[in-house]
């Protein structure tokens, strides 16, 4: 696994949901127009 150094404002751990083709994180209301980073910390399950 890589190490990363983010400076920032808040942390949240969450997990990625399928959404369509794709994925998502939801994140509190409040950071609406916040920039943000997404570290993906584990290998995706095979099995989906």
């Amino acid at each position: 696994m890589d190490r990363f150094e983010i400076e920032g404002e808040e942390v949240l751990n969450g997990t990625a949901k399928p959404s369509g083709n794709s994925a998502h994180v939801i994140v509190p209301k409040r950071w609406r127009r916040a920039d943000v980073k997404v570290v993906r910390v584990s290998e995706p399950d095979s099995n989906e």
